[in-house]
Order: C-alpha cells, then sequence, then structure tokens
C-alpha cells in the first residue's frame, strides 16, 4: 500500500472521504482551524454545512443519517463548541443513530491545565457515547477514525466522538487508511440461535391473538421486506413505536397503527387481550408499556433484539432472539406455518370505530371555528401523497403528527423519540433534505421548539434547502399545557408564550411564507407553500385548547385509556 506523507488535518479529511462521507454538519473554531484549513481543498468532494449553533450541526447529521442509514458527520471545535454539542449525543445515543463527531481539543501539553476553551468532552460524553477517543498524535487519526465508523455503525447504531488535540492536526505523518471490520473486544451482533427461532414459532403456530410490535430496529437494519413477508404469511395484526413508523406502509391491512401514551385505542386496548407479543427491534419505552405491572397481562412474549441488554430489562421474555432483526425475521418466516387471524383483526377494526367517532372525526374533519392540529397534518399528507418525510419535533404536534400523517416509503419519519429534544426538527429537516435531496422534506413544528433552534432558517436559506416548515402556533407549550389542564386543574404554571411575527422572522432570513388562521384559506395556503420553488415558511393558528387524544395517563395500564376530556 502507498503512502503520503500529510498532516493530521488532512488525514482526518482523507479518512472520512475514504469511508464516503459526502456532507459534514459544522461551526468551526479555534481548536479545529486546522482541519478547516485542510477541508478548504476538498470543497468539491465534500459538501460542508455551516450551521448557526453546534446544536443544529448535530440535529443536521442526525437527520442526514435518520434518511440515508449512514453515520452523520459533524464538526466542532472545543470548550463550549463540544458541549453544545451533548443534547445531540444523548439524542442520537437513545435512538440508536449512527453520528460521527468530531471535535477540536487544545495542544497536548495544555491538557488539564484549564486552558483557554478546554474541557473534557471524552469524560463527559462518556454516558452519551457509543465510543469515544481522544487524540494526540497524528499517527493515530486513521485507525482512530476507521473504528469509530465500524462501531457507529455496526450492530445497535449509535453516537462516537474523536477529540482531536491541536498538535496532532497539525503533525504530519504517512498516510495510509485500512477500514475497520473487526476489534477483538467488540461484539455488535451474535448469530441468530435457530433453536430460539424454532421455540419462537413454535409460539405463534399456536397463539390465537398474536400481536406484533415493531420498532426502529426493523428500519435500521433494513428488514421492512422481511416484516411485511412474516406478517402476510402469519396474518397477525402489527402495531409500531414512534420510532418504527414508516417501515411498514400505512395502509397495509395487517398494520393496526401506533402503540403508547398517544397511541391508537386498539393497539393499546388490546394488547391486554393478546395471547403472545412478538416484539421486533423495539425496546419496551415506558411511554410503550404504561405501567408494567398490568402490562401485556395475558401474554408471552418473544423479543428479538440485537442489544442484549435490552432482553429482559423492562418486560420479562419467554423466548428471546437475539441478533439482527433481518436475519431473524427471515429465519422466523421459514419456521412458522401460513394462517390467518380474520376474528382476533376484527377486534381491531371494532377499537378503530370507536376511535373514528371519538376522536379521528373531531380532529380530521372538525366542525368548530377553531383549526386543529390533525386537519392540517391531514391535508399536509395528501397534497404530498403520501410520500413526503415528515420531520417533527416533540410535543403534541409530534404525536398529531405521527398518528394522523400517512407513509408509503420507509424512512420517511424523523423525530426525536428517546430523548424528547425541543428544538430537533428545523435542523433534523436541513439533514434530511441533504440527504434525500430529490424527496419532498416537510418539517412540523410547535412555536415553543421552533424557538430553540430558530436560527438555523439561517443554515436554510443559505443553502437553499427546499424544506417546506408548518408552524403550529396555539401560543402555548402546548403538551404541557395540556396536562396541566388534564391534571393540575387548568393552572397554566409559564406554559403562555408570546410568540413574535414568526413569517416577519423568516422573511428576515430570506425564506418566503405566509399565516393561515381559517379554514377556507387552509387548503390553498399548505398547497401554495409545497409548490413554491424553494424553502416555505407556513405558520398556522390552532385552537389553544386543541388537546391530543387518546392518551394513557402516566401510571395507568395501556388499556386505561382516554379517548376524550
Amino acid at each position: 500500500m502507498t503512502t503520503k506523507k500529510v498532516t493530521g488535518s488532512q488525514a482526518l479529511i482523507l479518512s472520512l472521504l475514504e469511508e464516503g462521507v459526502d456532507t459534514i454538519f459544522g461551526y468551526p473554531g479555534g481548536a479545529i482551524m486546522p482541519v478547516y484549513d485542510a477541508l478548504y481543498d476538498y470543497d468539491k468532494e465534500v459538501k460542508h454545512i455551516l450551521t448557526r449553533h453546534e446544536q443544529g450541526a448535530i440535529h443536521g447529521a442526525q437527520g442526514y443519517a435518520r434518511v440515508t442509514g449512514k453515520a452523520g458527520i459533524c464538526f466542532a471545535t472545543s470548550g463550549p463548541g463540544a458541549t453544545n454539542l451533548m443534547t445531540g449525543i444523548a439524542d442520537a445515543m437513545i435512538d440508536s443513530t449512527p453520528l460521527v463527531c468530531i471535535t477540536g481539543q487544545v495542544a497536548s501539553p495544555l491538557l488539564g491545565t484549564d486552558a483557554f476553551q478546554e474541557s473534557d468532552i471524552v469524560g463527559m460524553s462518556i454516558p452519551v457515547t457509543k465510543w469515544n477517543y481522544q487524540v494526540t498524535t497524528p499517527e493515530e487519526i486513521p485507525e482512530a477514525i476507521a473504528q469509530a465508523f465500524y462501531i457507529a455503525n455496526s450492530g445497535r447504531p449509535g453516537p462516537v466522538l474523536i477529540d482531536l488535540t491541536k498538535d496532532a492536526q497539525f503533525g504530519e505523518l504517512d498516510f495510509e487508511y485500512k477500514k475497520c471490520t473487526k476489534i477483538r473486544s467488540y461484539v455488535p451482533e451474535t448469530h441468530v440461535d435457530p433453536h430460539q427461532v424454532k421455540a419462537a414459532a413454535d409460539l405463534i403456530d399456536a397463539a390465537k391473538k398474536p400481536l406484533i410490535l415493531f420498532g426502529h430496529g426493523i428500519i435500521i437494519s433494513r428488514a421492512e421486506a422481511e416484516l411485511k413477508a412474516f406478517i402476510e404469511k402469519t396474518g397477525i395484526p402489527a402495531a409500531w413505536t414512534l420510532l418504527g413508523l414508516s417501515a411498514l406502509q400505512t395502509e397495509h391491512p395487517l398494520n393496526v397503527g401506533m402503540l403508547g401514551m398517544h397511541g391508537n385505542y386498539g393497539p393499546n386496548l388490546l394488547t391486554n387481550e393478546a395471547d403472545l407479543i412478538i416484539a421486533v427491534g423495539m425496546r419496551f419505552d415506558d411511554r410503550v408499556t404504561g405501567n408494567v405491572s398490568k402490562y401485556a397481562t395475558k401474554a408471552k412474549v418473544i423479543h428479538i433484539e440485537i442489544d442484549p441488554a435490552e432482553v429482559d430489562k423492562i418486560i420479562k421474555t419467554d423466548v428471546a432472539v437475539i441478533g439482527d432483526a433481518k436475519k431473524a425475521l427471515k429465519m422466523l418466516t421459514a419456521n412458522v406455518a401460513e394462517n390467518k387471524h380474520d376474528e382476533w383483526l376484527k377486534e381491531f377494526k371494532k377499537c378503530d370505530a370507536i376511535e373514528n367517532e371519538k376522536v379521528w372525526k373531531k380532529d380530521l374533519f372538525p366542525t368548530k371555528p377553531g383549526l386543529t392540529m390533525g386537519e392540517v397534518i391531514r391535508i399536509t399528507s395528501e397534497k404530498t401523497n403520501h410520500e413526503a418525510i415528515l420531520v417533527t419535533d416533540v410535543g403534541q404536534h409530534q404525536m398529531i403528527a405521527q398518528r394522523y400523517f400517512k407513509f408509503k416509503n420507509s424512512r420517511s419519519n424523523v423525530t426525536s423519540g428517546g430523548l424528547g429534544t425541543m428544538g430537533f426538527c428545523l435542523p433534523a429537516c436541513m439533514g434530511a433534505q441533504l440527504g434525500a435531496p430529490d424527496r419532498t422534506v416537510v418539517a412540523v413544528i410547535g412555536d415553543g421548539g421552533f424557538q430553540m433552534t430558530i436560527q438555523e432558517l439561517g443554515t436554510i436559506a443559505q443553502n437553499n434547502l427546499p424544506v417546506k416548515i408548518i408552524v403550529l402556533n396555539n401560543n402555548y407549550l402546548g403538551m404541557v399545557r395540556q396536562w396541566q389542564q388534564m391534571f393540575f386543574d387548568r393552572r397554566y404554571s409559564f406554559t403562555e408564550l408570546h410568540n413574535p411575527d414568526f413569517i416577519m422572522i423568516g422573511k428576515g432570513f430570506g425564506i418566503e411564507g405566509h399565516k393561515v388562521s381559517d379554514r377556507e384559506n387552509l387548503d390553498a395556503s399548505i398547497q401554495k407553500m409545497i409548490d413554491h420553488d424553494g424553502p416555505y415558511l407556513l405558520e398556522v393558528t390552532i385552537e389553544q385548547e386543541d388537546n391530543v387524544f387518546p392518551m394513557v395517563p402516566t401510571g395507568a395500564s395501556v388499556s386505561e385509556v382516554i379517548l376524550e376530556p
């Protein structure tokens, strides 16, 4: 293998190119300036997106990773630049999103001296990274980057962080690059045990009321086709977690809807009627289970999961199939008998009819004067032919959008799940658009979360990213206000917002937009947004007490569903 003499900074860029990196999100500063100087010579090979804040950079990298399946890349300088990445790193860790974060650091002789903009980002990020490492010599860079990509992308994906001291960036080395395919102390996945598959198949064949719960692991392992083949062979109803959404087409006859606190009535209520739960690529998050002592009380549990730490952590399993979901489902499908569960499926249809009368009609086709979040989402989904990528922030709008936006394609739902990070949406939609430039990207944001990263409108404008931004404005922190209304006697403690003129702010950044407050103009307003060539900001005034139902209160069983106020 030939080598060439380069600086550490050049070695970093060359290593990223060897890994197929085409997009980097970042913000320069003193301790990472040598890297940015090296990057200057590679502007034709790689696109760098200058965000307005490091949190914007890492959420942008997350959005890119979620729609492409490739590791998202972000750069930040030392000290506050690095610490500003921490929320996004934690978000990526809990949502199993592959990231490679590169931070600059003070020169190695200054480490531990409280030098200007020095912070121990390696120590701080240990709990929220899959792996991190501090590079102090240029020779370490190629191997560190190769290991970073291997660890971030393999097994259960997650974020890694490489901290580069300034002298490592300036120093020279003979560059050669070898991709990492194995680390002795790291086993990203185990072989699927055929005996466990056979035990699972026996339970499935014997079950009368089985229910599949599928999560993000289906999308991560690219197991959408295997999931579809499995449910169609067995005839088993399938429900999705927040991050599993879009892995199965919304209109598939065996797709029975969303699990969890604001999920659909049927899958929540009937979890406690099922005699078998088949969980695939999901981790029984508390938002899905409700009170675990009252969860799936009549069911045996099969858990298909790549991370052994998640098995038996929350819900005790009867059969655990450890390994990659794609491989496990393929083996399982070969071992189960063809079946139908028509009578069991009818129970979900009955629940749908109840939910339609008590919730869907009011949300989607309201007759009251004020606009609802649901009708905005319904119209937007229809006008994009259910083919858009949906990016959401966190709160009421998120739950409504997940419930009513429809999907035909996988990797079309980008949201902050486990951490629930307000401010996620606007920068994440940038990454989603850059990762899928030929698709329509719709960002749905509440007025609270919008203001947390509103400066990224500047990044969107500078790069002319044609994202369609819908701000659902009720002048409240809506989800908190809903809880205050329902459980705290309408004591609205510090949840009312006095908002600025969002459209004027957007135009200040060079983004066209307008505001709509009435039903008569809603349809045309959404169409105008979609038809616009370039980014567009649509502000929609929503009823202040437009709430999200169904709802499973904290501490309640999933079958104790509140359908209406």
